[in-house]
Formats: structure tokens, sequence, C-alpha cells
């Protein structure tokens, strides 16, 4: 089985794949691996809201926090991450 980080940072994998791997990493409570993808510069910037909306569903509030504050990330993430 393919990691499913492995999965949505792949960008042959259609987008329906690598949207399921993300609900995956969010079911699992991954928390650590969705910000990662958060802050994956090459990915699709709806893949990384949608890293964002799972973070926001497992209540990961510190990362969250970090991710509102990192000026890597993209002002529109980073407003995101703050709700």
């Amino acid at each position: 089985m393919t990691n499913p980080v492995q999965t949505v940072m792949t960008h042959s994998v259609p987008r329906e794949e690598r949207q399921a791997a993300i609900e995956t990493l969010t079911e699992a409570n991954r928390t650590t691996d969705l910000a990662v993808l958060v802050r994956a510069d090459g990915l699709p910037g709806g893949l990384r809201r949608q890293a964002v909306d799972g973070l926001l569903s497992c209540g990961a509030g510190d990362l969250l926090e970090e991710l509102a504050n990192d000026r890597s990330v993209p002002p529109e993430l980073r407003k995101k991450a703050q709700r």
C-alpha cells in the first residue's frame, strides 16, 4: 500500500485519489502529515486547503497556530488556519 502522503505528492495520481488520501490522513488524525502538505510548495492550492480543513477537523490547534504564523505559507492558507 502506498503511503497517503506520497499519493498526495505524486502529480501523476488523479486528483480524486489525492483527495481521498488527504481524507485518509484526516481520519487517521495524522496531523503532522497534514501540516507537511499545507507547507508543500508544489501542491495545488485546493489540496493544501483540504489539508487545512483536515487539521481543523482534527482540532490540531497548535499546528494550525504554527501555520497561521508561518510566512512561508500563502496568506490565504494562513488566514484559513486562524479559524
